[in-house]
């Protein structure tokens, strides 16, 4: 199907007919919780991050790490922090898949690195229009951004009210995530913004949240250059879904399969 307000076409036989059974969102913190070093390694190793899984464990821990460019340090705290911020709200039901939610996420997860963080594009200082590098393929040019970031204000709108419509909260938990990454509503950090929205929704109905596993970063890059240029999210939907199946059948951290 093809969907003019998310921006891009995919095959609806790729969403799951139906949400696996739900657990307390207590039990689902709880493994995610659990979880959360191999989250913030995966998500920094998708980034081309050079911290280790035991360098993510000491910086969890409070403790620095020395070796590693302060930039590469600041983007794991992001991490870290973000996903701490995320339990809390998840926890104390703050969590909503808003643009409220998102902004509050996205200033502590790309504090260091967007231009105006916690802000759409244009709501701040900068006003530039930021593009995503493609390779050989070129760039993604997301929507311009204007001073006030009207357009995309009515755009993200526009775009909860046709996720909402999606049947399951799984389903409706993966098109925002390729929502976010295409649209870039910020000037740095979209794919890791909408991951932890993607997974705040997720958590917040009592079901696990996803990891993208850093071994399958060479796969995820590929698929989502395919959908940047094709605006056929069907790819990324299959990829997201075989990811949360294999998740699913064996639960062990990937670093210890």
């Amino acid at each position: 199907m093809t969907d003019p307000v998310l921006g891009f076409t995919y095959d609806a036989s790729v969403l799951p007919p139906a949400d696996p059974p739900a657990s307390s969102v207590e039990r689902v913190l709880w493994r995610y919780q659990r979880a959360l070093p191999e989250f913030v390694w995966d998500a920094a190793q998708l980034e081309g991050n050079p911290f280790t899984y035991p360098d993510v464990l000491t910086l969890m821990d409070g403790v620095t790490v020395g070796g590693h460019k302060l930039s590469d340090e600041a983007q794991v705290r992001g991490l870290i922090d973000s996903s701490r911020l995320l339990v809390s709200l998840v926890k104390s039901g703050a969590f909503a898949l808003d643009k409220t939610t998102s902004h509050t996420i996205h200033a502590v997860l790309a504090r260091d690195e967007a231009f105006d963080a916690g802000l759409f594009r244009g709501e701040g200082q900068e006003t530039t229009t930021p593009s995503v590098y493609l390779g050989e393929h070129g760039r993604h040019i997301p929507p311009l951004t204007e001073a006030g970031a009207a357009n995309l204000t009515t755009l993200y709108a526009a775009g909860l009210e046709a996720i909402a419509a999606t049947p399951t909260v799984t389903g409706q938990a993966r098109l925002y995530f390729l929502f976010a990454a295409l649209h870039q509503f910020y000037f740095d950090g979209n794919k890791r913004t909408g991951r932890a929205m993607m997974n705040g929704h997720l958590l917040s109905h009592g079901l696990d949240a996803l990891s993208i596993p850093a071994a399958a970063r060479h796969t995820f890059n590929a698929t989502m250059v395919g959908f940047y240029r094709t605006k056929d999210a069907t790819a990324m939907l299959g990829f997201l879904a075989t990811t949360a199946q294999r998740a699913a059948e064996d639960p062990r951290p990937a670093h210890d399969r």
